[in-house]
């Protein structure tokens, strides 16, 4: 056979060619009618689901860590504590951290609710759930899961638990909500972040009285007396009233 009229073997891989997308600028007045009407029914269902669920704690954390995790053992007693505190227990729905926390309360016979959301892989709600709401939109979701809180527990986690911790905190600092505690729990996993806070504090982009805006520690007895005392000094938990509104009943 010549060499001429040997063909090399093709090794890179055939890429399929591209699919033009178009940047056609805003979309059609309908289209976006549309988005406000589904954000619309996402937000009155969530407060008419969570109308009559109670002062609520929320913990932010991974979906990740399994049940022998350190940090889910950790979730779950929270979860306890809140429910013995008086709070509704709060989370987004998922595994991990999240379920550790509905767990906790769950089982020991405390309120439990989870705000999941709707993402390209699956994640189910977790099974300690008294009340389970599902969103499409993760501002809606931060919306409600704020909206009901007067604490809130951050627990290890990734970009989505940073990013629920920064929007919590930006709130408090802008005073766009009331200051309720903030928790960061696990010294191990947060210290490099906090070392960053304090180089934002030191470099004038927040005040260093900021910091105090958050609470970092190891010690769950510490976390909760840090809630406990903030909220006996400020409010008086008094539960919802059951009654009748807007069609549905708690």
């Amino acid at each position: 056979m010549e060499a001429a009229s040997v063909k090399k073997r093709r090794t890179d891989p055939i890429i399929p060619p591209k699919q033009h997308v178009y940047l056609d600028g805003p979309k059609s007045r309908g289209s976006e009618l549309a988005f406000i009407w589904r954000v619309a029914k996402q937000f009155l269902s969530s407060f008419r689901t969570l109308h009559f669920v109670g002062p609520c704690i929320t913990v932010f954390g991974s979906a990740r860590f399994k049940e022998d995790h350190k940090y889910y053992n950790a979730a779950r007693e929270f979860g306890q504590r809140i429910g013995e505190l008086g709070f509704t227990t709060m989370t987004g729905g998922g595994p991990g951290i999240m379920e550790a926390a509905n767990r906790g309360a769950f089982e020991h016979g405390y309120e439990s609710v989870g705000c999941n959301i709707q993402l390209p892989f699956e994640q189910h709600a977790n099974p300690y759930l008294d009340k389970s709401l599902m969103f499409e939109h993760f501002f809606v979701r931060k919306v409600a899961m704020v909206k009901y809180s007067y604490a809130f527990i951050i627990m290890p986690g990734g970009f989505g638990t940073m990013d629920e911790f920064f929007e919590t905190l930006t709130l408090v600092q802008t005073k766009t909500i009331t200051q309720f505690p903030i928790v960061l729990y696990g010294k191990a996993y947060h210290q490099e972040l906090w070392e960053y806070l304090e180089f934002m504090a030191d470099q004038g982009t927040i005040a260093k009285e900021d910091l105090n805006l958050v609470l970092m520690t190891d010690d769950m007895d510490e976390a909760m007396h840090h809630i406990s005392t903030y909220i006996q000094t400020n409010f008086q938990v008094k539960p919802r009233k059951r009654k009748w509104w807007l069609f549905e009943s708690a």
